[in-house]
Parts: structure tokens; sequence; C-alpha cells
């Protein structure tokens, strides 16, 4: 059996490593929010892309923990929290143009 190339391993790894991002539910569709509107509430992000409130929760902690997104709470009164991309979350855009353009292929 034929080895991969050292140059694939990290092809592959780095491939990997978006795609344990991109394959969980809804998180595609909040980072292309955020870069869509730039800073949002948790209920613009919810109301634009049609996820439970639960599961927004669970994946706004994740993408923030992995660095993605930024949490900023203004103190109020009343407390505000909104949502943006941080750089690395940026980094997406590209990801997202090429993304789109295939999918856009498959579908016609």
């Amino acid at each position: 059996m034929n080895r991969v190339p050292p140059h694939s391993e990290h092809l592959c790894r780095y491939f990997q490593a978006a795609m344990d991002i991109l394959a969980r539910p809804w998180n595609g569709l909040i980072i292309a929010a955020l870069h869509a509107h730039g800073e949002l509430r948790f209920s613009e992000i919810g109301g634009l892309i049609g996820v439970a409130d639960r599961m927004l929760s669970e994946r706004l902690k994740e993408l923030e923990a992995r660095g993605l997104l930024e949490r900023i709470v203004d103190g109020g009164p009343p407390v505000r929290v909104s949502y943006r991309l941080t750089e690395v979350g940026k980094g997406f855009d590209e990801a997202q143009k090429g993304l789109s353009k295939w999918g856009r292929e498959l579908v016609e």
C-alpha cells in the first residue's frame, strides 16, 4: 500500500479541521449570517437562519470556544449580548464563495 505524501497529510488534516466545523448542523449558516450582517444579537441570528434557541446557544458557545466568533456584552441596562466574527471566523468568506460556486454547479 502506498503511503500518502507528507504534504497531502497536512492538506487532509487542514481540510478535516475545517469540515469538523462546517459539518456540524447550523455552524456554516451562523458564520455566513454573521459575515453578511456583521454584529448580530442572539434573536437576530435565530430569526435569520431559523434555528431553535437551544441549538443556537450550543453552536454559538462552540464557535466562540473555537475562536471563530466573539460574544460582546453591553452592560446596559438592559444587558445586551451580540456576536461577531473574529479574524479567524472572517476567513470563512473565501471558503464560502468557493462552496457556493460549487453548490450552484451541483444544483444547475
